[in-house]
Protein backbone atom coordinates (compact mmCIF):
# COMPACT_ATOMS: atom_id res chain seq x y z
CA UNK A 1 0.00 0.00 0.00
CA UNK A 2 1.55 3.27 -1.07
CA UNK A 3 0.37 5.74 1.51
CA UNK A 4 0.85 8.91 -0.59
CA UNK A 5 -1.66 7.57 -3.14
CA UNK A 6 -4.24 6.86 -0.44
CA UNK A 7 -3.67 10.27 1.11
CA UNK A 8 -4.39 12.14 -2.07
CA UNK A 9 -7.22 10.01 -3.43
CA UNK A 10 -8.86 9.73 -0.01
CA UNK A 11 -8.26 13.40 0.75
CA UNK A 12 -6.60 12.50 4.04
CA UNK A 13 -4.80 15.78 4.33
CA UNK A 14 -5.55 18.96 6.18
CA UNK A 15 -4.34 21.85 4.06
CA UNK A 16 -1.20 22.54 2.09
CA UNK A 17 2.28 23.52 3.24
CA UNK A 18 3.49 26.23 0.86
CA UNK A 19 7.00 26.22 2.30
CA UNK A 20 7.53 22.49 1.60
CA UNK A 21 5.19 22.41 -1.41
CA UNK A 22 3.19 19.41 -0.18
CA UNK A 23 -0.12 18.45 1.47
CA UNK A 24 -0.32 18.42 5.27
CA UNK A 25 -1.17 14.95 6.50
CA UNK A 26 -4.14 14.47 8.84
CA UNK A 27 -2.64 11.62 10.87
CA UNK A 28 -5.83 10.76 12.77
CA UNK A 29 -7.82 10.42 9.54
CA UNK A 30 -5.08 8.25 8.03
CA UNK A 31 -5.12 5.85 10.99
CA UNK A 32 -8.94 5.73 10.92
CA UNK A 33 -8.92 5.07 7.17
CA UNK A 34 -6.37 2.24 7.38
CA UNK A 35 -7.52 0.54 10.58
CA UNK A 36 -9.67 -2.16 8.94
CA UNK A 37 -7.09 -3.03 6.27
CA UNK A 38 -4.30 -3.18 8.80
CA UNK A 39 -6.23 -5.38 11.23
CA UNK A 40 -6.72 -7.96 8.44
CA UNK A 41 -2.93 -8.27 8.08
CA UNK A 42 -0.76 -8.89 5.05
CA UNK A 43 -0.31 -5.19 4.33
CA UNK A 44 2.89 -3.35 3.49
CA UNK A 45 2.87 0.38 4.19
CA UNK A 46 5.29 2.64 2.30
CA UNK A 47 5.69 6.03 3.92
CA UNK A 48 8.50 8.34 5.02
CA UNK A 49 7.51 8.49 8.68
CA UNK A 50 6.08 6.11 11.22
CA UNK A 51 5.61 7.71 14.62
CA UNK A 52 1.82 8.02 14.33
CA UNK A 53 1.15 4.44 13.20
CA UNK A 54 0.04 2.12 16.03
CA UNK A 55 2.69 -0.39 17.10
CA UNK A 56 0.17 -3.24 16.81
CA UNK A 57 0.06 -2.80 13.02
CA UNK A 58 3.59 -3.98 12.27
CA UNK A 59 5.69 -7.10 12.69
CA UNK A 60 8.71 -5.46 11.08
CA UNK A 61 9.80 -1.98 10.05
CA UNK A 62 12.38 -1.27 7.34
CA UNK A 63 14.03 2.13 7.16
CA UNK A 64 15.69 2.87 3.83
CA UNK A 65 18.86 4.92 4.05
CA UNK A 66 20.88 6.64 1.34
CA UNK A 67 24.25 8.35 1.20
CA UNK A 68 23.78 12.10 1.34
CA UNK A 69 25.24 12.72 -2.12
CA UNK A 70 22.91 10.12 -3.65
CA UNK A 71 19.91 11.46 -1.76
CA UNK A 72 20.71 15.06 -2.71
CA UNK A 73 20.76 14.19 -6.42
CA UNK A 74 17.48 12.27 -6.13
CA UNK A 75 15.67 15.09 -4.38
CA UNK A 76 17.14 17.72 -6.67
CA UNK A 77 15.92 15.70 -9.68
CA UNK A 78 12.43 15.67 -8.12
CA UNK A 79 12.52 19.46 -8.04
CA UNK A 80 12.57 19.92 -4.27
CA UNK A 81 13.04 23.53 -3.22
CA UNK A 82 16.21 24.48 -1.32
CA UNK A 83 14.63 24.34 2.16
CA UNK A 84 12.97 20.98 1.56
CA UNK A 85 16.22 19.63 0.11
CA UNK A 86 18.30 20.87 3.05
CA UNK A 87 15.85 19.58 5.67
CA UNK A 88 15.66 16.13 4.06
CA UNK A 89 19.46 15.86 3.92
CA UNK A 90 19.75 16.91 7.58
CA UNK A 91 17.09 14.35 8.46
CA UNK A 92 19.21 11.66 6.79
CA UNK A 93 22.46 12.86 8.39
CA UNK A 94 20.94 12.68 11.88
CA UNK A 95 19.04 9.45 11.10
CA UNK A 96 15.80 11.06 12.22
CA UNK A 97 13.52 8.46 10.63
CA UNK A 98 15.55 5.56 12.01
CA UNK A 99 15.51 7.09 15.49
CA UNK A 100 11.77 7.73 15.14
CA UNK A 101 11.22 4.07 14.24
CA UNK A 102 13.31 2.92 17.22
CA UNK A 103 11.31 5.19 19.52
CA UNK A 104 7.98 3.99 18.11
CA UNK A 105 8.53 0.23 17.86
CA UNK A 106 10.47 -2.54 19.55
CA UNK A 107 14.13 -2.31 18.58
CA UNK A 108 14.24 -5.91 17.35
CA UNK A 109 11.69 -5.24 14.58
CA UNK A 110 13.42 -2.12 13.18
CA UNK A 111 15.95 -2.70 10.40
CA UNK A 112 17.96 -0.41 8.14
CA UNK A 113 18.37 -1.16 4.43
CA UNK A 114 20.64 0.68 1.99
CA UNK A 115 19.04 2.56 -0.90
CA UNK A 116 21.92 3.98 -2.91
CA UNK A 117 21.96 2.14 -6.21
CA UNK A 118 19.53 0.12 -8.35
CA UNK A 119 21.02 -3.16 -7.12
CA UNK A 120 20.02 -2.22 -3.57
CA UNK A 121 16.37 -2.35 -4.61
CA UNK A 122 16.62 -5.97 -5.69
CA UNK A 123 18.68 -6.89 -2.62
CA UNK A 124 16.14 -5.20 -0.34
CA UNK A 125 13.21 -6.97 -1.99
CA UNK A 126 14.98 -10.31 -1.55
CA UNK A 127 15.73 -9.52 2.10
CA UNK A 128 12.09 -8.57 2.76
CA UNK A 129 10.82 -11.69 0.97
CA UNK A 130 13.12 -13.87 3.09
CA UNK A 131 11.79 -12.23 6.21
CA UNK A 132 8.17 -12.78 5.08
CA UNK A 133 8.85 -16.44 4.32
CA UNK A 134 10.45 -16.97 7.72
CA UNK A 135 7.65 -15.12 9.50
CA UNK A 136 5.04 -17.31 7.77
CA UNK A 137 6.96 -20.46 8.76
CA UNK A 138 7.27 -19.30 12.35
CA UNK A 139 3.57 -18.40 12.64
CA UNK A 140 1.84 -21.21 10.78
CA UNK A 141 0.45 -23.95 12.93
Amino acid sequence: MLLPNILLTGQLYDGYDEEYDCPILDEDRVVDELENQMSEGGVIVDYHGCDFFPERWFHIVFVLQADNSVLYKRLETRGYNEKKLKDNIQCEIFQVLYEEALASYKEEIVHQLPSNKPEDLEDNINQILKWIEQWVKDHSS
